[in-house]
């Protein structure tokens, strides 16, 4: 019963149980492409079949705009939208199977976590982040090819272009920085390997930071999924239309300066953390070029400067470090070098680059 309550209170509609003989091609299909996506990992085809068969699938009637396929932990099972075409089910249907491989819970059954997800008396943190680490991971799997999109007034560039655009992009901005392998150990076998990754080249309230972040936009993101779905009820000229309009107007100014604060957290703190390890000349021409590469993913709005900013900040500083460094590490007050030429060139390079990008 509460699990009918549960569902209900999602918007989910139980129409009829998946053909077991569906379901089960389904489960011996996402098995096999985890595999051959991940052949490294401690994974068995079979092992990952005979887990995956633990799964219910249903057909269901879903409020519009909530994802088309929706895992739920208490009963493992998989309802899918009525309206996904049978041919695309298996699709939709490997994002669910990994948040199913990602369950962990007590002995009552009380789930702990889930992927990067981690549950204290029910109440996720970090849930917008696996989201996007699921989403990824699938994307993979899948096989899509990352995109430049635009949402919310934000033109970014993204490896999930349809589903959890922001929070993916988000995350690809991380991962610019922590590499890929703690990402995908930590969203299949639920360990921290991720969190302590970001916590070691950041800091733990970067870490923290950027969860809440992405947590208040996904949040932000369902309610005017809501909000739609409440316009949708409503007959056209109705008064009540136009302020649930200026309500989403509102909520998508918010979820614009959500990721733009947090993509300059991950910008300055990943960035000056890495700065300040530098000891060594090669060590200050990789950290050239990777300050020089970021803006190829960076997401940007109207009137957005801060990565240039920041990138003219540290090209300044560099020169410093580079005199310091050439000196024999020894910094002096009076003694100035010329303008290192390297530095000279980047920086010119990078408003050839900057005024290239804006004309496209």
């Amino acid at each position: 019963m509460s699990i009918q309550k549960d569902l209900k209170k999602e918007g989910i509609q139980i129409i009829t149980k998946l053909d077991s003989l569906i379901s089960n091609d389904i489960c011996k299909n996402v098995s096999r492409r985890i595999i051959e996506t991940f052949p490294d990992f401690d994974f068995t085809q079979d092992d990952l079949y005979q887990k995956l068969l633990e799964l219910t699938m249903y057909r269901a009637k879903m409020i519009e705009g909530m994802s088309e396929a929706n895992y739920y932990y208490k009963d493992s099972s998989i309802y899918f939208n009525e309206n996904i075409e049978y041919s695309d089910i298996e699709e939709f249907a490997i994002h669910e199977c990994i948040h199913h491989l990602q369950k962990v819970q007590d002995e009552n059954g009380n789930l702990l976590k889930l992927g990067l997800c981690n549950y204290n008396n029910l109440k996720p943190s970090a849930l917008a982040l696996n989201e996007a680490a699921v989403q990824y991971t699938s994307s993979l799997i899948i096989g899509i090819e990352p995109d430049y999109e635009k949402y919310y007034g934000i033109s970014l560039f993204t490896p999930s272009p349809s589903y959890y655009p922001l929070e993916c992009s988000l995350l690809n901005q991380i991962l610019f920085f922590t590499g890929t392998d703690s990402l995908f150990k930590s969203t299949l076998f639920s360990n921290d390997d991720f969190k302590n990754k970001i916590i070691e080249l950041s800091s733990e309230k970067t870490y923290n930071t950027i969860i809440r972040l992405l947590d208040e936009i996904l949040k932000h993101e369902e309610k005017i999924v809501i909000l739609n779905n409440k316009i949708k009820l409503l007959e056209d000229g109705n008064s009540k239309i136009d302020k649930i309009n200026v309500k989403i107007d509102l909520i998508k100014d918010k979820i614009s300066k959500l990721y733009i604060k947090a993509q300059n957290t991950i910008i300055k703190e990943f960035f000056t953390s890495e700065f300040d390890k530098i000891q060594e000349l090669e060590e200050l021409e990789h950290f050239r070029r990777k300050l020089y590469k970021y803006s190829d993913i960076i997401g940007s709005i109207e009137g957005y400067d801060y990565y240039d900013s920041f990138y003219i900040e540290m090209m300044n500083k560099l020169e410093h470090k580079c005199n310091i460094l050439e000196n024999g590490g020894t910094e002096t007050a009076l003694y100035r070098k010329r303008l290192n030429p390297i530095i000279m060139f980047l920086k010119k390079l990078f408003k050839t680059k900057k005024i290239q990008k804006e004309d496209s």
